[in-house]
């Protein structure tokens, strides 16, 4: 295939504003690089755009040299869709552009900026969008699968505060989604992820939080694991709607608010995010004290843009990765059985199993609202991830992942999971994930705007016939 691209790229730098890049030139290496570090591949061009125009030409490129195609924005995605051999990589890193609005409370984001990018511009003015919970994530990505984390119970998905967007299609057409232009595509933008074209712009509405919000910490052992669940159960059940919770399960890090003698130790964390006051905080948490004495706890207030950055470190740059995911209804007995039977098994102090509490804001919309592939009501999206820096551990804990997941399944609601933790996308996963109904519409969407498929290298949604 590069040699087939070869003939007309000097015809296809004349006709961009932004950068062509190859094998071999200063950039490439770090343009075709993604988080995983297992993926290592080599695509035969490289376009980092300058615009939405750029987009559609090299949407045009691919298809004179018979490319195929992939969209590049965080690389953070575990399969490394970003990346394709031997085809043209479309890397958004160059539209990171972000212009908050402070009065009218809304952000315009390009599509290749991080969470990182985002939550620094907003938080100068107190304002915040419910990103994810690392903060090197792109925020294209993650807001095409959906979106959740440490604001998710008081505002929802990052879809949910989707105001419009500036979508290229395969046919390099620059439209403008929201509720009022485009419609359909818009609803299929919020959840039904790169389906559908590329994203070079994003409109959020913003939401009043920090600069301090309040941080719990509480850690237990894998011995008091059974007992533990079944307390954080019982703290889900009273905890107000609007904190952010996240249970897992994972060797303790060596940071300054963890004890010497606990660090690296295998355990089960819960973290009780608040952002309405200390003394809102305080009350809030009491119930997690109420069970087994955990070994330690952190309670503190913390910056925003720092408690976004938290869990940074377990998820660094270059490491290899594997992960599958589930949706539970809830901390159930058998949920509890298969957890503390398969934690302990893993090799790599670096796997982690987060557990996402969804619930306050998040299920405030109807479940055909948006396009998000898992009902809205009060869950746990359970995610399981391999973590390791070499080969050996790797391959250890990624055949784990796989077992934990089959043992875990039964128990589930939504075996599918959460599209944006699939590292293989499987068929059966994917329209199980959106359910029937949701994948046949959405089907029907990508047939509007991406007949032959062109973004295919994704939690891919074939277009109907």
């Amino acid at each position: 295939m590069t040699s087939t691209a070869e003939p007309t790229l000097e015809s296809l730098r004349a006709r961009l504003s932004g950068t062509v890049l190859t094998a071999g030139a200063p950039g490439y290496d770090v343009a075709r690089s993604v988080w995983n570090g297992e993926i290592d591949r080599r695509p035969a061009v490289v376009v980092r755009p300058a615009g939405a125009a750029d987009v559609a030409e090299a949407l045009a490129y691919a298809r004179e040299a018979a490319l195929d195609v992939s969209v590049r924005g965080g690389g953070h995605n575990f399969g490394g869709a970003a990346v394709v051999d031997g085809g043209l990589c479309i890397d958004l890193s160059s539209l990171q552009a972000i212009s908050v609005d402070p009065v009218g409370r809304t952000a315009r984001v390009g599509g290749g900026a991080t969470w990182a990018q985002v939550d620094a511009a907003t938080q100068e003015h107190a304002l915040a969008v419910p990103g994810g919970t690392v903060s090197h994530t792109g925020v294209g990505g993650l807001t095409l699968g959906g979106g959740f984390g440490w604001l998710t119970g008081k505002h929802g998905l990052s879809c949910d505060n989707l105001l419009s967007a500036e979508v290229v299609t395969a046919d390099g057409q620059i439209l403008r989604a929201s509720a009022g232009e485009h419609p359909d595509l818009f609803w299929a933008l919020r959840g039904g992820g790169g389906n559908f074209g590329v994203v070079t712009e994003f409109e959020f509405r913003l939401h009043p939080v920090g600069p301090l919000v309040h941080l719990a910490m509480f850690f237990w052992s894998l011995e008091d694991g059974p007992a533990a669940l079944r307390q954080v159960r019982d703290v889900l059940e009273t905890l107000p709607g609007e904190m952010g919770v996240l249970l897992a399960g994972l060797n303790a890090p060596p940071a300054p608010f963890v004890p010497e003698a606990h660090h690296f130790q295998p355990g089960y964390a819960l973290l009780i995010a608040g952002f309405e006051g200390a003394e809102h905080h305080a009350e809030a948490i009491r119930g997690a004290r109420s069970g087994p004495a955990p070994l330690f706890e952190f309670v503190s207030p913390i910056p925003y843009v720092e408690l976004q950055k938290l869990i940074d470190d377990a998820a660094p740059w270059g490491i290899l990765g594997y992960e599958k995911a589930a949706f539970a209804d809830g901390f159930t007995d058998e949920v509890i059985d298969v957890i503390t039977e398969f934690l302990p098994r893993k090799t790599s102090p670096m796997s982690i199993m987060p557990v996402f509490s969804m619930h306050g804001a998040f299920t405030e919309p109807g479940d055909d609202a948006t396009a998000f592939g898992g009902a809205r009501r009060k869950s746990l999206a359970v995610n399981i991830a391999a973590l390791a820096p070499e080969p050996e551990p790797y391959a250890a804990d990624r055949a784990w992942v796989r077992d934990f997941w089959t043992a875990l399944v039964p128990f589930t609601a939504n075996a599918g999971g959460y599209v944006n933790f699939m590292a293989e996308y499987e068929e059966d996963r994917v329209r199980t994930s959106y359910g029937a109904e949701k994948y046949e519409r959405l089907a029907r969407i990508k047939a509007q705007y991406d007949p032959r498929n062109v973004f295919h290298h994704n939690a891919n949604i074939p277009p109907a016939k």
